[in-house]
């Protein structure tokens, strides 16, 4: 019996982005830890949940926030700016379909607070498979023995990875 790699929140945040680093961060291959935006990332990560506390690991998964409005449980993602808003979406709906999995209906929130802006997230039955697909692809991309080679996109300006997969070009 083969067991499942367990997919995090993180795996499908990078998935969305680019296949390349999803498959590094798997491996654990670290990404220049000194990069500017992974520093200014954890700041604000640091800045706004130390003050509530409020993070919770569950399975795989680590929530940023939790709260009942009503009788609706929210679980909201903090990120620093919408510019990965896809990538973003899908990681919170994977946390919604996790929780819904175990039995916990919840709702999501994304909230951009640099941005001062939030943006509701519902799990839809599209989106459960788009994620089915996505959890599938990259348990496919973790079995490689090699990265997918790099591809040329418009984060590659930022990425902590720059320097790994552009080596050598001007």
């Amino acid at each position: 019996m083969t067991v499942e790699l367990p997919v995090t929140g993180t795996d499908i945040w990078y998935y969305f982005i680019c296949k390349r680093e999803c498959w590094l961060m798997i491996h654990r291959i670290a990404p220049d830890e000194e990069d500017e935006n992974l520093e200014i990332g954890r700041f604000i990560h640091e800045y706004r949940l130390g003050r509530q506390k409020k993070e919770l690991s569950v399975d795989s998964v680590q929530l940023d926030r939790i709260k009942k409005v009503g009788d609706h449980l929210i679980v909201q993602e903090i990120k620093k700016s919408s510019r990965f808003l896809e990538s973003s979406r899908y990681q919170l709906l994977y946390y919604l379909q996790t929780l819904k999995k175990m039995g916990i209906e919840a709702k999501g929130e994304l909230v951009f607070p640099e941005e001062r802006k939030k943006e509701s997230v519902i799990l839809t039955p599209e989106e459960e498979r788009v994620l089915d697909r996505a959890v599938a692809e990259i348990r496919h991309i973790a079995r490689q023995p090699v990265p997918p080679p790099p591809k040329k996109i418009n984060y590659c300006r930022k990425c902590a990875y720059r320097d790994y997969c552009w080596a050598g070009e001007e």
